[in-house]
């Protein structure tokens, strides 16, 4: 079914799609189902190109004769006996709309019809190749009826009865096989080709009605090539039944392939006229005006008869426009062409000995279809002008005209013309980009919270013990006051909590413990103050409340904290080296002094209990510097 949606998208003209619309529209409007059916499937499934349309609906067709009138449709001829309408449609598209009928055949060439559906219409047809239908209904568009596998013989380019008694029931069969053979260069099938032969020699045609012999007839004039086709049909011997004065040799050969020529030249620039109108005064050129008159007299459609009459006054109205001064321009001639009739256009272009309306047609033909090369459709893309934006074939067509009359010669003017169609820059794109969290500190223990002492002009200090990172701490730039500030880089530090004035009784040093793994609180040791690890941001572990109590150092001295401070600046240089303490005796000095205070005992008796967490790190530790030999004594402490 989409293949077929494509070719009716596709293979036909536009005028041809809205012809087809329109007759949509009325037979919905009468509730009929319609169909295309006979050559134009044919032609479409082939690909050869369209001429006509067949059309039938499931109803009286000659009822909608007047709808058809007010949807812009001219009524050429009409066929009672087989309910039939000959229709012409703005754009120079024919039209034949029947309705859908059996017929039975009591007599050669004496049909009787009686309605039908789609599916009997199209078994009563002549081949198979024209016994095709495409629905046009709302809901099955496009879907394919082939009852009698007419597809297969399209594709081996044969013509094949549809019934066996084909030929003998409507004669005019054989007519129509040989002028298709002419057309599309098909051949029959061996049966076909065999009853073929035998109603030649028998004489079917002499059964074939007048209405069928005036519609064969006209069908020559309506061929791409009606030249071969009246030949063939001579050479089979078929015009001395049709109408024995119309003859190949009466032609005027030499007009009809010009005319076929300025067809070619026309239907390149996207006009398509009919060319029937103008084939006939070649056609006949050499016949006795008699029988001309009364060859028009034989016609079905005598529609036609008034279009091969009126093609020189519309010629010549056409022409006065087209030399006139509203088609001055390239750009008003352009348009002016595309909107005439395309028959008189035609006509006008073949036979005009004007000197300005063939230039016209000239330039038509060769250098105004350029400027369609020179739109710039890479500059409209920069100034953000796509197929997207609303208006815009109509500004593709207005630039065209423009460049095909000169005015936009270079970049400056093309961008100048095109400013007012570019829509406003967007604006930059917008980036979130989440704020960038920064990590929390891990919470200090409760006995963590007061980080350290303050000097006399409340500077606050930090004296902490290195961490067990394998970083050896080393001694800042000098501090206030002359106190020297540590600066080692650390994983925790944990500030020294004094529960009293401190008294020192000797000089005290910075000392930085390597080791230890977790900051611990470290007594002095005769003279040198032991410091706790400095203030890190980002501690990983926070040792357990009970562990860090037992590292306070509790004293009851009452010594002012300024004084400690005071005896440390004086006794500790600026620039002296925070030296190492064993890990062992580190560890050890830790226990003495947060064991409880009952007496000062000395460092070296105090039991050393090791803290849990931490004890197989502090043991693992190398000690670059030799433990002191002295005994390390805590400072009395009183009991609360």
């Amino acid at each position: 079914m989409a293949d077929y949606i494509y070719l009716l998208e596709n293979r036909l003209s536009q005028a041809q799609r809205d012809s087809l619309l329109a007759v949509r529209e009325v037979a919905r409007a009468k509730g009929l189902t319609v169909f295309l059916v006979g050559g134009a499937v044919r032609d479409m499934t082939s690909g050869s190109p369209v001429r006509d349309l067949d059309v039938v609906v499931q109803g009286n067709a000659l009822k909608l004769k007047k709808d058809l009138e007010k949807a812009h449709a001219v009524i050429t001829g009409e066929n009672e006996a087989g309910q039939a309408l000959f229709v012409r449609f703005p754009g120079g598209v024919r039209m034949e709309i029947g309705s859908t009928l059996t017929v039975t055949y009591p007599k050669p060439g004496k049909p009787v019809v009686k309605a039908a559906t789609i599916l009997d219409d199209l078994r009563r047809r002549d081949f198979t190749a024209n016994a095709m239908a495409l629905s046009l209904n709302d809901g099955s568009y496009g879907l394919l009826m082939d009852p009698l596998n007419g597809v297969a013989d399209i594709e081996n380019r044969e013509l094949r009865l549809v019934s066996n008694y084909g030929f003998i029931e409507d004669p005019v069969r054989m007519i129509r096989a040989a002028r298709l053979m002419a057309r599309l260069s098909w051949q029959m099938d061996e049966k076909t080709q065999a009853r073929y032969e035998t109603g030649k020699q028998e004489g079917y045609i002499s059964a074939m009605g007048e209405f069928h012999r005036g519609y064969e007839t006209e069908e020559i004039f309506h061929e791409e090539d009606p030249l071969r086709v009246l030949r063939k049909l001579e050479a089979e011997g078929w015009m001395k039944n049709l109408f024995p004065a119309l003859s190949s040799a009466k032609a005027n050969v030499t007009e009809l392939e010009k005319l076929r020529d300025v067809q070619s030249q026309l239907q390149m620039q996207g006009i398509h006229p009919e060319t029937a109108a103008a084939n006939f005064p070649y056609l006949t050129a050499k016949m006795a005006p008699k029988e001309v008159a009364a060859l028009k007299k034989s016609f079905a459609r005598q529609g036609f008869v008034h279009e091969i009459e009126s093609l020189e006054d519309e010629a010549k109205a056409f022409a006065a426009e087209f030399s006139g001064k509203g088609a001055a321009s390239p750009s008003q001639a352009w348009k002016l062409l595309h909107s005439a009739k395309p028959e008189s256009i035609l006509w006008v272009a073949h036979t005009s000995k004007n000197a300005g309306i063939q230039n016209k047609f000239k330039g038509f033909f060769t250098e105004w279809a350029h400027a369609k090369q020179k739109l710039p459709y890479v500059l409209m893309q920069e100034m953000r002008i796509v197929p997207e934006l609303s208006g815009y074939g109509e500004l593709l067509d207005k630039l065209f005209f423009e460049l095909m009359d000169g005015k936009l010669g270079t970049v400056e003017e093309m961008k100048a013309y095109l400013e007012p169609y570019s829509p406003p820059a967007p604006p930059p794109p917008v980036h979130l980009r989440r704020p960038r969290v920064a990590k929390k500190d891990a919470k200090p223990a409760k006995s963590r919270k007061k980080a350290a002492a303050v000097d006399a002009n409340g500077d606050a200090e930090a004296v902490a013990v290195a961490e067990t990172n394998g970083v050896q701490a080393s001694a800042a730039a000098p501090a206030k006051n002359g106190v020297a500030k540590a600066a080692v880089p650390v994983k925790a530090a944990v500030p020294l909590k004094t529960t009293a004035p401190v008294k020192v009784a000797a000089p005290v040093k910075l000392v930085a413990k390597k080791a230890a793994p977790v900051s611990k609180a470290v007594a002095p040791v005769k003279g040198k103050a032991v410091a706790k690890d400095p203030v890190k941001v980002a501690a990983k572990k926070v040792v357990a409340k009970a562990a860090v109590k037992k590292a306070l150092v509790k004293t009851s001295s009452k010594a002012p904290v300024k004084k400690i401070v005071k005896a440390v600046a004086k006794k500790a240089p600026v620039k002296t080296v925070i030296k190492k303490v064993p890990a062992k005796v580190a560890a050890k000095a830790a226990v003495r002094k947060h064991a409880p205070a009952k007496k000062a005992a000395p460092a070296k008796k105090t039991a050393a209990k090791a803290v849990p967490a931490k004890k197989a790190a502090v043991k693992h530790q190398p000690a670059k510097h030799a433990p002191s030999k002295k005994a390390v004594k805590t400072a009395p402490k009183k009991r609360r």
